[in-house]
């Protein structure tokens, strides 16, 4: 195969049954190496010193900063740096006497020199924790924002067994996306391109750095610099000098502001600005960039700016860019007065203070939510239809086509698909129980679980597919809270529990399946893989109930916007999103929003546009298949792009976008040589040398107060972006229409 075909070629897919020693996709024959080396040891001491202390410290380090006004995800790429020094320290130090001698046990304390794949098993253990557990917005919901009791090991098994249910699904589809070289996981390269930057010695174009003195030369340099935006310049967050242009009219304020606003001009100077939703920009595929900034244009630039000044649902009674809930003469909502003793909706209170009320925005976001579902399987059934049917049939024979990477694991004992199901059939128990004997507190039926287990097995295929070719992921969060909230409605707990283990199960059985793949591109024996993911969930689920818990207990306030002093860090704005969500789908019902009894029943019209969209991309692909961009144009990423707005905000994709251009476009097409060896390690510096100032600060000046008061640390002076334009409605710090 000409390694030198353009992306577009590198889509189609490989039709002979022979091993090809080439990879199908360009990126990966450019980044991820074709040897192995089966004689390194691998599950040695120190890997699991190494592996659990990452793990445990990453999970208390992003579940701390999780709750903060600017939430700050430490990813792996830390750690995965961190340990080299103190690996090859303890390969220079440790004794290689034996422990156990003469038992099944035996094992040396220092096997040999550290090796990369004892390097790749630290870094699966810290990507445990390299997130959230999305079950802590349950726990921060009931107990900080409804403000009703919720007991410790209920919490906790709701914690465990949503992260641990996605196993099994993850054991059902390896052989679709993992095996197949075209299931690529665009993500996984940048980790791949460190390791080999971190282990490998490899020549270099002459006058030119290393990989890892390039890594090195970036982490510095970020590091350093972030001390500007997030300390000294906090501005740099979010630049919208259109603002400035008229400091007292609201239509250039709403059109300028970045964080509130349209976001017109807006950028920031920030790493962490352009990396917090969509993950780093230099990992996507230019295609899918293109596709998340053509959606993101769409519904930022054309839907939601009609829809409001035509008042489409009276949205001018409310700000342009809002995830609050308001009632109709454009105050907030306050849901304490609608939730009866038995948590559940009082109807007498609601029909008394009226419906709920959205602003334009976030209504238009779940109606982009319903067309990204309908997209999604509509997509994957006219592109990747035929392709999965073929799969399926080859699925238990020998005959398969396989890439190099493929046939090189071959030797390696694959993991019995009987370990899956014994995992997960030990966890469905650990539901079932946990929904009968706290059903008071957890409100979910046993059928509840049993749906929400069905819909995450329908969809992990078609959203794998996606995540695995485009590094865009669609969420399963708005169907299942429909679901449940015409099913069982007026029970916010019940929405919440469906909605983690039906949605998140599926996302955790993708993360697993990610890391899989990673361990495929490194050589990595699956059974190993598959101990070191089982261990470092379970680890990691253990350390972040107990660190939220301790927060809740410990921070007064946390979450209760009305209640922190205006310059607090602790306002939550991933669970504030989070409990909307669960009052509008939960306590009010999607009937009384969405149905008959609601005021948005037209945004149900999405679920039609979005399962013809991709069929008029389709049609056109067949009618000029000499056009390879129009196969380009992936439907479900382009409606799903503003998935994560909010809470992202305008400038979050603006900057985001323009990175991605930047290198998925203009690097790799004109520069293919420096975007070969620098591109992913450039992603990696940049995330580590943010996190580790980000930390650095944190310790040693935001945890005591010391700040910087000028107007270059100012929010982004853009106050009249957040106010209502119709008339009549009063709010304060706002002008009269």
């Amino acid at each position: 195969m000409d390694t030198t075909k353009t992306l577009e070629n590198d889509e189609e897919k490989m039709t002979s049954e022979e091993v090809s020693d080439e990879c199908t996709i360009r990126q990966v024959e450019l980044t991820v190496p074709k040897t192995d080396d089966p004689t390194m040891p691998i599950l040695t001491f120190r890997m699991w010193v190494l592996g659990v202390a990452s793990c445990v410290l990453l999970s208390f380090v992003n579940q701390f900063f999780w709750y903060r006004k600017q939430p700050l995800t430490v990813s792996s790429v830390c750690v995965q740096i961190a340990v080299v020094p103190i690996g090859h320290f303890m390969a220079k130090t440790l004794p290689a006497r034996s422990v156990f001698k003469d038992t099944r046990f035996e094992f040396s304390l220092n096997p040999g020199p550290f090796n990369i794949k004892e390097h790749v098993l630290i870094t699966i253990f810290a990507n445990c924790g390299a997130g959230s557990v999305y079950a802590t917005h349950i726990l921060t919901a009931v107990k900080l924002l409804y403000k009703r009791k919720l007991t410790f090991l209920p919490a906790f098994l709701v914690m465990l067994t949503t992260q641990v249910l996605g196993f099994g699904w993850a054991g059902l589809f390896r052989k679709f996306l993992v095996e197949p070289g075209e299931m690529w996981w665009p993500s996984n390269l940048v980790q791949v391109s460190l390791f080999r930057a971190l282990h490998e010695k490899g020549e270099r174009p002459r006058g030119s750095s290393t990989r890892t003195q390039f890594f090195l030369i970036v982490m510095i340099s970020s590091f350093a610099y972030y001390l500007l935006p997030g300390y000294l310049f906090s501005m740099l967050t979010s630049f919208s000098w259109v603002c400035w242009l008229a400091p007292k009219s609201v239509l250039v304020q709403q059109l300028g502001s970045g964080l509130e606003g349209l976001g017109i001009g807006s950028f920031g100077v920030d790493w962490s600005t352009i990396s917090a939703y969509l993950g780093s920009p230099l990992v996507s595929p230019w295609f899918a960039t293109a596709n998340v900034a053509v959606g993101f244009v769409l519904v930022m630039y054309a839907m939601t700016p009609l829809s409001y000044w035509f008042n489409v649902y009276k949205a001018k009674n409310f700000p342009i860019f809002s995830n609050q809930l308001f009632t109709r003469n454009g105050s907030i909502y306050d849901i304490s007065e609608i939730v009866d003793s038995n948590f559940h909706l009082d109807r007498k209170a609601f029909s008394t203070i009226g419906p709920l009320h959205l602003s334009t925005f976030f209504a238009m976001t779940y109606g982009m939510g319903f067309a990204t579902l309908s997209a999604t399987l509509m997509h994957v059934i006219l592109f990747n239809g035929s392709e999965i049917w073929q799969q399926s049939r080859r699925a238990f024979t020998e005959g398969k086509t396989m890439d190099i990477h493929t046939r090189l694991m071959k030797k390696y004992k694959a993991v019995p698909t009987w370990w899956f199901l014994i995992i997960l059939a030990v966890n469905l128990a650990l539901i079932f129980f946990s929904v009968q004997h706290y059903n008071e507190s957890l409100q979910l039926p046993w059928w509840g679980v049993l749906l929400a287990c069905a819909i995450a097995v329908f969809f992990t295929l078609p959203i794998g597919i996606i995540s695995a070719t485009t590094n865009q992921q669609p969420g399963l969060n708005i169907i299942t809270e429909y679901i449940i909230g015409y099913m069982y409605p007026e029970r916010p707990v019940a929405n919440m529990c469906f909605k983690v283990y039906g949605y998140i199960s599926m996302t955790q059985a993708l993360t697993f399946l990610a890391d899989f793949k990673l361990g495929h591109y490194m050589k990595i024996p699956p059974r190993a893989m598959f101990i070191a993911q089982v261990v470092g969930t379970i680890s990691s689920v253990i350390v972040y109930t107990i660190t939220a818990w301790w927060l809740m207990g410990s921070i007064p306030n946390l979450c209760d916007a009305s209640k922190l002093p205006e310059d607090s860090q602790w306002t939550c704005p991933m669970d504030r999103v989070f409990y909307d969500a669960s009052v509008i789908w939960g306590l009010v019902g999607p009937r009384r929003i969405f149905g008959d009894l609601g005021e948005y029943g037209n945004v149900n019209w999405f679920f039609l546009g979005g399962a013809i969209a991709p069929l008029l991309v389709w049609l056109a692909h067949k009618a000029y298949p000499g056009q390879k961009w129009i196969r380009l144009i992936h439907m479900p990423v382009l409606l799903g792009a503003t998935s994560m707005m909010p809470p992202a905000t305008a400038v979050n994709f603006t900057s985001w976008v323009i990175v991605g251009f930047l290198s998925g476009f203009v690097a790799y097409r004109y520069r293919p040589d420096w975007w070969r060896r620098c591109n992913y390690v450039l992603s990696g510096g940049l995330d580590a040398g943010t996190a580790f100032m980000t930390i650095l600060l944190f310790l040693s000046l935001g945890s005591k107060g010391i700040g910087v008061d000028w107007w270059g640390n100012s929010v982004e002076g853009c106050p009249l972006a957040a106010c209502p334009t119709s008339k009549g409605i009063v709010v304060d710090g706002c002008p009269l229409f």
